[in-house]
Parts: C-alpha cells; sequence; structure tokens
C-alpha cells in the first residue's frame, strides 16, 4: 500500500489536504504492516525487504517532490547526498559481503524515519534550517550506523537494533 501510495503523491498537490490524507495512510501503513506481520508471526525476510524497499521509495519521492519546491539551502542538499553516498555505498558492502540487500531495522534507522515521515510538520512549526538540522543529523547517525554494522559484522542480521548491540552479540559468539 505505502509504495502505491508514495507514487500517487507525486501527482497531487504538496501540502495539500489530500496530500496529507495519503501521506498519513503513508505513515500509518509503515507502522501497521510490521507490527501486523510481529503479532500474527508472519515476519519474513522478503517482508522486510519489502518494507525497506517502500520506505527507500516514500523518502526519494518525498526528495522529488519537496527539493523542487522548498528552497534549501546548499549545504542542505550537499548534506541530503553525502548521506545518500553513505547509504548506497552500505547497500554496495552489504550485497558484496552477504549476497543480499541488507537494509537493516535498527532503532536509529528507525528513529530517523519517523524523523523524516514528521519532515512537513516538523517544517511548518520550526522552519527549514531547524528541521534540516535535526533531520540530516539524525540521518547521518543513522546511515553511518548501518555501514559500520555492514562492514564489521560478519553475518547479515537485519533485526540487528545497533552498533552495540552488534558488538555484544558478536562477543558472544565466541
Amino acid at each position: 500500500m505505502r509504495i502505491v501510495c508514495s507514487v500517487i503523491l507525486l501527482f497531487l498537490k504538496p501540502m495539500s489536504s489530500l496530500f496529507f490524507i495519503l501521506y498519513i495512510l503513508c505513515g500509518i501503513s509503515d507502522f501497521l504492516d510490521g507490527y501486523i506481520a510481529r503479532k500474527t508471526n508472519q515476519t519474513s525476510k522478503f517482508g522486510a525487504v519489502i518494507d525497506s524497499t517502500a520506505d527507500l521509495i516514500f523518502y526519494a519521492v518525498l526528495l522529488m517532490i519537496f527539493i523542487p519546491i522548498i528552497k534549501m539551502p546548499l549545504w542542505v542538499l550537499i548534506w541530503i547526498g553525502a548521506i545518500t553516498i553513505i547509504r548506497i555505498g552500505s547497500l554496495i558492502i552489504g550485497f558484496i559481503r552477504y549476497q543480499a540487500i541488507a537494509f537493516l531495522h535498527t532503532y536509529a534507522n528507525k528513529a530517523s524515519g519517523f524523523a523524516l515521515f514528521c519532515f512537513p510538520f516538523l517544517y511548518n512549526f520550526l522552519g527549514l534550517i531547524i528541521t534540516a538540522g535535526i533531520l540530516c543529523s539524525m540521518a547521518s547517525i543513522s546511515a553511518l550506523e548501518e555501514l559500520m554494522i555492514n562492514i564489521t559484522s560478519k553475518h547479515l542480521s537485519r533485526d540487528v537494533k545497533s552498533i552495540f548491540e552488534k558488538t555484544k552479540n558478536e562477543k558472544s559468539r565466541y
């Protein structure tokens, strides 16, 4: 549902009532799909990959919508570009090491995903500079953490909660 709704967002007037209704539906579906899968014991590697792919499409659509209509300072665009490069590098490293798409469900990724979801609301409340600083900081931390986990882990664990849990789990195997 999130993938289809994300694509539809491209054709709606940004920040309109219909845009926000569909936008909120995307957020609800993101929360509910994982919740329902866990509660019904229907989690799978495929489901985790589809969830992360839906997140990627949703945030890519948001960038395509908001970058042209919001006059972002160059430093914000450069920061977004750097985060994107780190994320792509992490995916490439994960694919090389594990022969699988290595999206991780860390607490930092979940927190930055929620913060990114809140972008339109934060932007209206805090303004661009503060919102961009907060969101880019959170996204940088989560991207760097995911990269470090993919570089240092011996095995792919999509549900690793943090680099600290990874370190503890790696030590406990010996």
